[in-house]
């Protein structure tokens, strides 16, 4: 049988819309015949080198205001359970980074992301607190006080300040993002449905030779 084409999901923990995307990502792609590559990253070093030391949602009042509308709408609409703010917002997701980059190369990372998000925007719960986060892990019946050991562990950290400097070099500035196999790349929640399209072959726009 032929490969199945790959999209990269980049996601951070602290974003509403990848929550949205994350959600619902696994059945879209399985009917569009597409596999999804999950990448989790922390987008907080990308606004900075952008001049912002929070959420644009934050720096600009108005703009977070309909954020949060859109976000109770879409949640909604989507069928997922009524959005509870965390506070703060944005969350610290240092921790829940590490653990999900140290979950890559398992089985458990999806259940484990989702689980997170739920935690936070569904039930309005911290995930800044590595307790918050063994908790989680261990709700999957995992060991989540070893996992954040490892998690915590020089090699660990490395390859997530790598994965950082790597959406950084591919052009990645805020999360959602879908990065299809030739390199195009689609940010936001509302544009999954193209980037799985445009992954499995129906491509309109494309640059031609």
């Amino acid at each position: 049988m032929p490969r199945r084409p790959t999209l990269e999901f980049w996601y951070e923990f602290a974003s509403t819309y990848s929550y949205l995307s994350a959600m619902r990502i696994e059945a879209l792609a399985d009917a569009a015949g597409v596999e999804v590559r999950w990448r989790p990253f922390l987008v907080g070093p990308i606004f900075a080198a952008q001049g912002w030391n929070s959420s644009p949602f934050n720096l600009y009042p108005a703009k977070g205001r309909h954020m949060w509308r859109d976000f109770e709408r879409e949640a909604a609409r989507l069928g997922l359970p009524p959005v509870t703010r965390p506070d703060p917002f944005p969350q610290n997701s240092l921790s829940a980074t590490r653990a999900a980059t140290y979950g890559m190369d398992h089985d458990w990372l999806v259940p484990f992301s989702k689980a997170v998000y739920a935690a936070e925007f569904a039930r309005g719960q911290s995930i800044a607190e590595p307790p918050a986060v063994v908790a989680l892990l261990n709700g999957l019946g995992l060991d989540g006080t070893i996992i954040l050991k490892q998690a915590a562990a020089e090699a660990n950290k490395g390859r997530l300040r790598v994965n950082g400097e790597e959406a950084r070099s591919r052009g990645i500035f805020g999360a959602p993002t879908f990065l299809t196999g030739d390199g195009e790349l689609f940010w936001g929640n509302d544009r999954l449905e193209q980037a799985l399209a445009w992954a499995a072959g129906d491509r309109p726009g494309a640059m031609r030779e």
